[in-house]
């Protein structure tokens, strides 16, 4: 009996149209209206959803960073992990990175790593330098509770970035840059603006479903 069912059903799938088969997920379409709302909002950087995409979870945000040394967005790369220390200012940030015993020298460029999330940047406008690699020295943690935490790249680090392997790259609309999960980043210089779209998949860093409040009743997909 056993065998005559193990059969009926092998045949079945054997007829069953692929499609069946497939998972099913509708697309999600974000307009360029929604970006442009979203970018308007106070902050540095905004998730504009995230998506629950079968095996992972799939976020977009837009950031915007205004010039070097002054404006919105100005802190750049210091900028993410304050964001991330806000919300748990009342309490010690825990330590993070590598301990050193003396202050990195000045002019140091200060920047961020996410645990568990990759980025991937579309440059929208402006340009700006980038810096990417190296370690951070004498961090500091995101709160469980903080907004970089819960909503923008889950559990992150930042500091000062320094090492050997340290990169420094001029970057302008039109470029790409993909950072894994684990590796530092952040923003020496910035003559004006610069404004970029980041795709941030991840194993469920983020809580699928989110949208950002400024067009949670757009309700597009």
């Amino acid at each position: 009996m056993q065998k005559i069912v193990l059969s009926a059903i092998g045949a079945a799938l054997l007829c069953t149209p692929p499609i069946a088969l497939a998972q099913t997920k509708a697309a999600t379409y974000i307009t360029k209206e929604e970006v442009d709302t979203v970018n308007k909002q106070s902050g540095i950087d905004r998730t504009i959803r995230v998506l629950d995409i079968g095996h992972e979870n799939f976020a977009v945000g837009i950031i915007h960073r205004g010039p070097t040394g002054g404006g919105r967005g100005a802190a750049a790369g210091a900028a993410d992990g304050g964001a991330g220390r806000a919300a748990g200012a009342a309490a010690t940030p825990e330590p993070c990175g590598e301990k050193v015993s003396s202050p990195p020298p000045a002019g140091t460029p200060n920047g961020l790593f996410h645990e568990s999330q990759t980025e991937g940047y579309y440059i929208v406008s402006g340009a700006g330098t980038m810096v990417t690699g190296g370690h951070i020295v004498s961090g500091r943690k995101s709160a469980a509770d903080a907004p970089v935490t819960t909503t923008l790249n889950g559990p992150s680090c930042s500091g000062s970035i320094m090492g050997s392997d340290v990169v420094l790259r001029d970057v302008k609309a039109g470029d790409i840059i993909i950072i894994p999960a684990g590796v530092p980043h952040g923003w020496t210089n910035i003559p004006e603006h610069v404004d970029y779209l980041s795709f941030r998949p991840s194993q469920r860093v983020l809580t699928a479903g989110y949208v950002h409040p400024s067009i949670a009743g757009a309700g597009k997909k």
